[in-house]
Formats: structure tokens, C-alpha cells, sequence
């Protein structure tokens, strides 16, 4: 297993107790779909991983997180980072006043030299071509869409072995929603691992080898996404059936 939770619990403000004992496995080369209503303790859980709880004065109180062997709770998140496990937030987080291809040389900072900078950089625009053609235009003016494959991009362009992925089909277009997983399903063939938080139960369910659905704060229900898409719990409160 790539990434390993177990038995984890995370408090906010050292009082509010939103994680009651999380388990959960990635295996490598997988795409892992974490899905729940809000409040659920999506988030929470892919911040805990990320080491972003920090920020928001929360922190993992038990249990144990490893990534490729090592503990990772409570560790500084560009350590993490530096690990090869990244997270892409939701609300599509860019540097607005930066154009496109400076927000991705920001991400690929772990790139030895110009040529593997250059080299990331094409890599991302044969994900994202729009990209390519907008990249000198300030970042601030592009549509929700555009953000999105440029945060997923920047987040390529520090060579992850492992992304989390929060949200990315929120408030786009199904046309968008759609290239927007082709490029997931792709770079996930391509050896990347994938933890995914999406609204859309059922893509999300088509895509994924393996989920879990969490309810207040525990792991309510796991099992292969096509067995998930037909369990009578999951049509009944994620899919409207």
C-alpha cells in the first residue's frame, strides 16, 4: 500500500473532534474515491494527510498516517510535498495576478535545471493544450474550467508520486467535468495514484478501483466503486435512486 490510515482521529481548536477513527488504504498506481455528504469529514481527511490541518488549527490526536512506508502525520507539509504526495484544493487556489505559466514554474520548483522544467512544462500542456495556448494571459481572467486544469497542472509539475484531488468538477461545466477527468483517468494509467473527493458519486464511483463512504467522521462503507454503485445505501443517499 502506497498510503496507509489507521485509526485516525482529528481535532480543530483542540476541542471539535471531526475525524472519530478513519482506516483506509491507497494502493499504488490506484484511483480512490473518498466520497460522503458535507460535514462528512472529506476534506478534513485529505488535509490530514497533506499536513494542511496546521493552517487551520487542527491537528491528527491519534492514529497513524504513512506514505510509502514512512509517518507522515503531523509533518510539515512541503515535506510531504518533497515525498511525492500533493494535494490540489478545492476552489481552484491560483495566483491570480501571475499568468498561466508562471503559476506553473511556481509548482516545479523540485526540477533540477531548466531543460526537466521545460520538459514538465510540455508535459502538462499535452494534458491541458488550452493551457499552452493561454500561457501569458494573467490567471485572474480565466474561467472556472481553465483554473482547474491549471492547479491540477501545477500540481503535476512537482513530480508527485500521489495527488489528492478535493472537488475538481465543482461548479464546471459537464463538457469541462469530462476533460477534466479524461486527463485524471490518463495520468493515473500513466503510474500517478490517485485519492479522490468528488461530488459526482457516480463518475466518481466509475473511475475508481476502490472507495470509501464516510459519515460523520467514520468509514461507514468501502468496497470496489462498481460494487458501491449498486449497493442499495449508496443509490438511496448519494445518487437520488
Amino acid at each position: 500500500m502506497l498510503l496507509e490510515l489507521n485509526n485516525v482521529e482529528v481535532i480543530y481548536s483542540e476541542v471539535i473532534l471531526v475525524l472519530k477513527g478513519i482506516n483506509m488504504e491507497v494502493a499504488q498506481n490506484t484511483i480512490v474515491a473518498l466520497l460522503g455528504a458535507n460535514g462528512a469529514g472529506k476534506t478534513t481527511t485529505l488535509k490530514s494527510i497533506s499536513g494542511l490541518l496546521r493552517s487551520e488549527d487542527g491537528q491528527v490526536t491519534s492514529g497513524s498516517i504513512h506514505f510509502n512506508g514512512k509517518s507522515i502525520q503531523n509533518a510539515d507539509p512541503q515535506e510531504i510535498v518533497q515525498m511525492g504526495l500533493i494535494q490540489v484544493m478545492e476552489g481552484r487556489r491560483i495566483l491570480e495576478h501571475m499568468t498561466v505559466e508562471q503559476n506553473l514554474i511556481v509548482g516545479g520548483k523540485p526540477h533540477k535545471n531548466r531543460q526537466e522544467l521545460k520538459n514538465a512544462l510540455e508535459r502538462v500542456y499535452s494534458y491541458f493544450p488550452k493551457l499552452k495556448n493561454m500561457r501569458g494571459r494573467i490567471s485572474g481572467y480565466l474561467s472556472g474550467g481553465e483554473q482547474q486544469m491549471l492547479v491540477i497542472g501545477r500540481a503535476l509539475m512537482a513530480k508527485p508520486q500521489m495527488m489528492l484531488l478535493d472537488e475538481p468538477s465543482l461548479g464546471l461545466a459537464p463538457i469541462v467535468v469530462n476533460e477534466i477527468f479524461r486527463v485524471v483517468e490518463k495520468i493515473n494509467h500513466e503510474g500517478m495514484t490517485i485519492l479522490l473527493v468528488e461530488q459526482n458519486v457516480s463518475q466518481a464511483l466509475s473511475l475508481s478501483s476502490r472507495s470509501f463512504v464516510l459519515e460523520e467522521g467514520r468509514v461507514a462503507l468501502s468496497g470496489r466503486g462498481k460494487d458501491l454503485l449498486a449497493d442499495p445505501h449508496v443509490k438511496k443517499l448519494y445518487l437520488g435512486l
